[in-house]
């Protein structure tokens, strides 16, 4: 009998999911390294603003993304990635190649 991988299985618990392979890359391409609510919302294509705030939270629970809030007038809250997310940054980039070669234009 063969056994799936388990550290396999518990990144595509992560990155299987739609819209966090993409919320962790936006957030790595981010000049100041970290991005608004609005931010995202606008430069990812058709993701919806509830889809996003469930996803932020689940990059959260999983310690690949942090929030930020800054108190003020207003409140500014911002999400940057965490130690955790920026080195599963790298691990994209091998994906990204690929798929640049196999994707038909």
């Amino acid at each position: 009998m063969l056994e799936i991988c388990p550290f396999l299985q518990y990144s595509f618990e992560i990155l299987g999911k739609k819209w966090n392979g993409l919320i962790i890359h936006y957030l790595s391409l981010c000049p100041n390294g970290s991005a608004h609510f609005s931010e995202m919302k606008r430069d990812i294509p058709d993701i919806t603003p509830r889809a996003l705030s469930l996803k932020l939270t689940e990059l959260a629970e999983f310690e690949l993304i942090e929030k930020k809030v800054t108190s003020g007038s207003p409140v500014i809250i911002s999400y940057q990635l965490s130690k955790k997310g920026r080195t599963l940054t790298s691990a994209l980039v091998p994906i990204q190649k690929w798929a640049q070669h196999y994707k038909k234009q």
